[in-house]
């Protein structure tokens, strides 16, 4: 009696205890979680109005663009020239005509119209629309009609497509719009854009020895990988040879028999892997005529000079090859399977011979940029444009082609060329994105210049000290030019090419957002483990923050080394699920680590050949120098998650640091890099090294190593069918954390992949959960249910396209 009398008094003053006696802290509420979630992505985005996201240039100069306002979409169109900025079309005339023109099957809302393709002519009298999977040719001159337009590059029906599934990839249309390049059973084929015809156009592809497939290991797509030549008759592609290509497998959640699941996924220290073949495909061959030229060199390793896979935009094209202007020459780079080394080749179209023109190795890893390839083949005056950062920073040079002789260095100083935009060969100028160049800013914030080849006249052409997205239109005469922070809304403008403003496009309206409640993250600066280098970052703190109160501390990592943990310092109205969990009492911050790009060579291959570092380091002595400076961070209670190389960051940091942080959430973490995809990591840690005594050089990135050092809470999570990081890392863990007899939280999602899709919401409740429990010492409320994950995205949808800032 008396035992129940004290915990029923217990329940009056608002604490709460276990079976054992426990104080288990405060008990949170709906009301509390319904708080959180109020700052997710898709509730705030749509609170932000006139963002520009996007732009799209036309053909005839101007470009349009998605104007979010308080009613909806208004499809706005700007003319640099005109300096006119006007509604695209009559919306509720076109959505009258698009939902008549699909017998109302398709009912169209005039203020929330998909369209994500817009094509004028006949004096903005007739317009053709397009989602991605539909176009329609609209007449809105008078009544408004519309008609369904057959996209000539549409599916590529019929057949077997690379991997033996049927054929829905998307064709690759060609220059003069006139032909259609698909795959079909392992063969590439050419359809006639106007009759229909089709011609195969290679004969001896097989299963696994295909031609222009895209399915080496995680990423895969039924697009065909391949570049045009210039004039639409020939075809730079390969076939690709899988067949000693070793396979991973996965098994779906069935209540029957499930079907095994297989595909090519060579791993580190294979001794096959994928190889291509390079070929050239003379379309317009005569009957009987050679119509496959190969190119005139042993196999290539499937490799670029940027990402870790051929294709580094998924399956949409083919970077590291470039066409001569006249379609005689075909420009192209091979890197060596560990990446260090790279080999620029011009071969003879017609023949396949092969020369060398110039190559570069380096210690560690050769990129050619960030996000984008930026060598160039300047054809016509035998020149070319080359990125290295042999100086310590991303750099351009520039070659002669027919000495492979450097003439020149273009770019010079502390600072990255990250992207070159644009290339004006007549009056020998380069435009590009750099990062770092103007001292006493934010080193990642971008600005984008102008120079000349020879390398004098440098120009700084966004000069405001903020974060610049910039479109370049077709002609190169404007740049559509977004800039902001972190903390400042987008402004839009349209420059010259002198960098001069010509349109003043929009302001983004945050003023809704911030009546909601919503604060900005605080930009934070701190010291790496070596107390001298300055690392960048953010924090985000309760809304309903009170400094006399202590908060645990959570921090969000992806060590690298491709990229960081705290993603673009452009304005977003939610980053990730920051603020949310933030709102649940917590300070959460991310730091991007020394390890990771946008920096020097240096700071970017700070822990080459030792993966297991993980930026773990300077973490710690970020988390610790805040808290020193700001009393209200409780460093006894640090946390961490991350998702997938962030997964593997947390479990490290829990194995490696098990005094400092007390609960980590690992979500899908590639824990042993001899476990995934063999490209990534040969990349960043080398080739795999067998010594003598049974150790090899990747011993200390494997988390299952030390995981019998785990002292904190810790929750794994993994996707039963992920084809990135298969299921096998994270059970390589949990098999040692049982055989030392550790306790451990297992969180297995069955049949979702890598992003875990409908089971987002779930497992993001489940990390807040985690975290008021084990690191607050709080109670959750039981099963809280988050917006459905349709709900959530069809909201994402009608905001702001940069609304959430992901990773």
């Amino acid at each position: 009696m008396f035992l129940k009398t004290h915990l029923l008094a217990g329940v009056v003053l608002g604490c709460c205890f276990t079976a054992s006696g426990m104080a288990q802290g405060r008990q949170l509420t709906t009301e509390d979680y319904a708080r959180a979630e109020k700052f997710m992505g898709y509730n705030v985005s749509s609170l932000v109005y006139h963002g520009v996201a996007r732009p799209m240039w036309m053909a005839d100069g101007r470009f349009w663009y998605r104007d979010n306002g308080p009613d909806g979409i208004t499809f706005m169109v700007v003319d640099p020239v005109k300096r006119t900025k006007t509604p695209a079309f009559d919306q509720k005339k076109l959505a009258a005509a698009l939902t008549s023109a699909t017998d109302g099957k398709m009912k169209a809302d005039a203020q929330h119209l998909v369209i994500s393709e817009i094509e004028f002519s006949d004096g903005d009298k007739t317009v053709v629309v397009g989602n991605g999977s539909r176009k329609f040719r609209c007449d809105l001159s008078g009544a408004g009609v519309c008609t369904e337009a057959v996209e000539p590059g549409a599916k590529a029906s019929g057949g077997e497509q690379a991997n033996g599934a049927q054929n829905r990839g998307h064709g690759e249309l060609s220059p003069d719009k006139t032909k259609v390049a698909f795959i079909r059973e392992w063969n590439l084929w050419v359809r006639d854009a106007a009759t229909g015809k089709e011609t195969q156009l290679t004969t001896d592809g097989v299963k696994d020895y295909g031609y222009a497939t895209d399915n080496a290991g995680w990423q895969m797509s039924d697009n065909a990988i391949l570049v045009w030549s210039p004039d639409s008759k020939k075809i730079a592609t390969f076939q690709q040879d899988q067949r000693k290509t070793g396979e991973m497998y996965m098994v779906p959640v069935t209540n029957g028999h499930p079907e095994l699941k297989a595909w090519k996924y060579p791993l580190v220290g294979d001794k096959d892997v994928t190889m291509i073949e390079r070929v050239i495909i003379d379309v317009d061959a005569a009957s009987g005529g050679l119509r496959v030229i190969r190119i005139k060199m042993p196999p290539d390793q499937h490799r670029s000079t940027l990402c870790d896979d051929i294709s580094c935009r998924g399956g949409s094209g083919w970077d590291d090859v470039q066409w001569s202007a006249d379609g005689k020459t075909l420009a192209f780079v091979s890197t060596s399977r560990d990446h260090k080394q790279e080999w620029m080749r011009i071969a003879d179209a017609s023949t396949g011979e092969v020369r060398e023109v110039m190559g570069e190795t380096t210690a560690k890893f050769f990129e050619s940029g960030n996000d984008k390839v930026n060598w160039k083949y300047l054809s016509k005056a035998n020149e070319l444009l080359w990125f290295s950062e042999r100086d310590g920073w991303g750099q351009m040079y520039l070659y002669d082609t027919n000495t492979g002789k450097l003439k020149n260095q273009i770019t010079r100083g502390d600072g990255n060329v990250t992207q070159v935009l644009r290339v004006d060969e007549t009056a020998r100028k380069v435009y590009f994105l750099g990062v770092g160049k103007e001292a006493g800013r934010d080193p990642y914030f971008s600005h984008f210049y102008s120079v000349g080849f020879d390398g004098k006249g440098i120009k700084l052409l966004t000069p405001e000290n903020e974060d610049h997205a910039v479109t370049v239109s077709q002609d190169g005469r404007y740049f559509v030019d977004v800039y902001s922070t972190a903390v400042q809304p987008q402004t839009a403008v349209v420059r010259d090419e002198s960098g001069r403003v010509v349109v003043d496009v929009a302001k983004q309206d945050i003023s809704k957002l911030v009546a909601s409640g919503w604060a900005p993250p605080v930009p934070i600066t701190v010291k790496a483990r070596d107390g001298k280098t300055d690392l960048y970052g953010y924090m985000f703190k309760p809304t309903n923050f009170d400094a006399s109160k202590k908060y645990p501390i959570v921090n969000s990592v992806y060590p690298g080394p491709q990229t960081g943990s705290c993603g673009g310092r452009g304005f977003a109205a939610a980053h990730r699920d920051w603020q949310s969990l933030a709102e649940l009492g917590f300070v959460v911050v991310c730091v991007d680590g020394m390890g990771t790009p946008f920096r020097s060579k240096a700071f970017h291959e700070f822990y080459f050949g030792d993966l297991g570092d993980n930026t773990i380091p300077d973490q710690v002595a970020g988390m610790k120098e805040l808290a020193a400076k700001y009393p209200w961070i409780d460093i006894d209670k640090a946390g961490m998650y991350g998702h997938s190389g962030g997964g593997n960051a947390t479990a490290a940091a829990m194995f490696h640091y098990p005094e400092f942080f007390k609960v980590g959430i690992a979500e899908s973490g590639n824990h042993d890099q001899r476990d995934y995809e063999d490209d990534w990591a040969e990349k960043w840690n080398g080739l795999l090294v067998k010594n003598g005594d049974g150790t090899t050089n990747y011993d200390s990135q494997a988390n299952q190593n030390v995981a019998k050092n785990l002292k904190g809470k810790l929750l794994l999570a993994h996707g039963s069918m992920d084809n990135n990081v298969p299921l096998n890392n994270t059970l390589l863990v949990v098999d040692a954390l049982i055989r030392a007899n550790k306790d451990f939280d297992l969180l297995i999602i069955p049949n979702v992949a890598h992003g875990y899709g409908e089971a987002t919401q779930y497992m993001t409740r489940r990390r807040w959960d985690y975290f008021v429990k084990n690191l607050a010492g709080n109670v959750p409320p039981p099963e809280y249910e988050m917006k459905s994950y349709a709900a959530a995205m069809a909201a994402m949808r009608s905001g702001p396209e940069d609304a959430e800032d992901d990773q």
